[in-house]
């Protein structure tokens, strides 16, 4: 599972590694879109609570599955999601404001209407639980991420078999 803020690299990173074990990827935001729309629609005719509860049914969806799993960055501030992966490898993907700043500068994202202000805002909320839930971290910032997919790829082999997208469960 791979969680953290947004534009954080979660989407490319999980298709990344996902790659690189053979096995599925699956994006939260995506499911949510192939079922309901595109995510600043849904924010504007349904608002966030909705997004919210669609959002946790499609987390539901991926966690049965065996893959990498990105989740959306607010994904984790729903408890009932926050305790389903308390029992999973989770990594923790992050990045400085500086160098999100040039990736959401023209983003579509709805909760970041207010920039890198808005940005640092809702990290500041969520890093807590972000950091209560993850097993390792990795930063985005200047780093390669094929670099960063290798080594999330190679700690994911350490794990047990059970743990691992891919093995039996």
């Amino acid at each position: 599972m791979l969680i953290g803020p947004p534009a954080a690299g979660k989407t490319r990173l999980g298709k990344r590694v996902a790659r690189i074990l053979s096995v599925p990827f699956l994006d939260t935001d995506t499911l949510i879109e192939a079922e309901h729309g595109a995510i600043p629609e849904i924010f504007a005719e349904h608002g966030e609570p909705v997004f919210r509860r669609w959002e946790a049914e499609a987390v539901d969806s991926a966690l049965a599955q065996r893959a990498v799993v990105a989740l959306g960055g607010g994904a984790v501030m729903t408890p009932k999601t926050a305790e389903a992966l308390r029992a999973l490898p989770v990594v923790l993907l992050t990045i400085s404001p500086e160098a999100v700043a040039a990736r959401i500068e023209n983003a579509k994202r709805p909760l970041l209407t207010g920039g890198i202000d808005r940005w640092t805002e809702l990290v500041a909320t969520r890093m807590p639980v972000y950091e209560s839930l993850a097993t390792v971290r990795w930063d985005t910032s200047r780093r390669p991420l094929s670099q960063i997919a290798e080594e999330i790829a190679t700690w994911v082999r350490t794990l047990p078999v059970h743990e691992s997208p891919g093995g039996p469960s």
